[in-house]
């Protein structure tokens, strides 16, 4: 292995890592490394966010290092408290096992199965009694938990804290014993959570595990983080046309962070392109063509990427209507907010009462500007936004 890979995939799309001294000596030792990440399958769809930190570990599997997934399902039923300010609900065991299916299809969209060794949190907490909860319980304090940041705000606002989540933490570093990891990998929004591993070995009096946390992707809004909640994803499981088009929305400034964390394009090329960039010298929607060939190829293959390019240059510079419409049939007038919830071009009323007061909302050529408007029986083209059609018929 030479220094220039260490040095790339140390310093690449990297937030911190403790200890980087550490984890080199590791590297250069030759030893096969144990690299764990852990996932909480009560969120089973993932964001090429979430690929920041899959696409690192598939580069450590290939200078022949193993991944170790743990599949939550102890802790999914518990909920992962991180950044959130209320108590999330229990899943069922059957929940966990249907999202869980779902996120290892993405998964090994990006890693190599043959080379990841997949373990059940079950496995070993099962086994747990009483006694084994009260000796890991035994090795944190209540000053280390407030060290959490939602837990601490929780406390100082009077807000529900329970001894379930606070138990979350621990669950989860006891996970890097029973796997025996070297390296645990995740979002910085994990941090806490990765050091409390890396605590509970040393004061077990075990070699402690590496902590390798990687940026958060911004969200297509430009948001801190990627989130279903706030509706600024682009998910693995996009249709190719739907991904290409968010990558074409995002803002001229996030380019060079999306480059550099969710593509390969290498560090001189990127360097140029900022500098093109700053230097007006670019016409950044070049560069989001080439950004969005690159993330659908990873995830549907360059064929599907070739097709999305083209099929959004004939809508949205072409002015053409799509290739493919969904139909959608009306037999008899229809107010235009109940209609746009039925074709499924909102999800609620309140939301198509928006998108018309907003002026998104048209009708061939002809934009809706009453919220009160009905819809005759007519062959027409609805359309919401810039990606949205539905092609009415009788």
């Amino acid at each position: 292995m030479s220094a220039l890979s260490i040095d790339h995939i140390l310093k690449r799309a990297v937030a911190e890592i403790i200890s980087e001294t550490s984890l080199r000596q590791r590297l250069n030792a030759g030893k096969p490394l144990r690299l764990k990440m852990g996932f909480d399958p009560s969120r089973p769809f993932l964001t090429i966010g979430n690929a920041v930190g899959i696409r690192k570990l598939r580069q450590f599997q290939e200078l022949g290092h193993t991944v170790v997934l743990i599949v939550g399902d102890w802790t999914a039923q518990i909920g992962d408290p991180s950044g959130r300010d209320e108590t999330r609900t229990m899943l069922s065991a059957d929940q966990v096992q249907q999202n869980a299916r779902t996120f290892m299809d993405q998964f090994f969209m990006i890693v190599d199965r043959a080379q990841t060794e997949v373990r059940w949190q079950s496995e070993w907490f099962g086994k747990f009694t009483l006694a084994d909860v009260f000796r890991l319980t035994k090795q944190f304090t209540f000053a280390d938990m407030m060290e959490h940041e939602t837990f601490d705000k929780r406390v100082k606002e009077g807000a529900p804290l329970t001894l379930t989540e606070l138990m979350y933490p621990a669950l989860q570093a006891y996970d890097s014993i029973a796997i025996d990891a070297d390296v645990e990998f995740g979002g910085m929004d994990q941090k806490f959570n990765i050091l409390a591993g890396r605590q509970l070995m040393q004061r077990l009096g075990i070699t402690p595990q590496e902590v390798f946390l990687v940026p958060l992707l911004p969200g297509t809004d430009g948001n801190i983080k990627m989130g279903k909640s706030l509706g600024n994803t682009i998910d693995m499981l996009d249709d190719p046309g739907d991904m290409f088009g968010k990558v074409m929305s995002l803002a001229d400034k996030m380019l060079i962070t999306y480059f550099t964390l969710i593509t390969d394009a290498p560090d001189t090329e990127i360097i140029e392109m900022e500098r093109a960039i700053r230097g007006g010298s670019v016409n950044p929607r070049d560069l989001k063509m080439r950004l969005g060939r690159d993330i659908v190829t990873q995830f549907h293959g360059a064929d599907a990427a070739r097709a999305a390019e083209a099929e959004f240059v004939k809508v949205f510079q072409q002015r053409e209507l799509p290739t493919d419409i969904p139909t959608f049939a009306l037999n008899a007038a229809m107010p235009i907010i109940d209609l746009l919830v039925a074709a499924d071009l909102a999800s609620s009323r309140s939301e198509a009462r928006r998108l018309i007061t907003q002026g998104g909302v048209r009708l061939d050529d002809a934009t809706i500007e009453k919220v009160d408007t009905l819809i005759s029986a007519q062959p027409a083209v609805l359309r919401v936004g810039r990606r949205k059609f539905v092609r009415l018929v009788v």
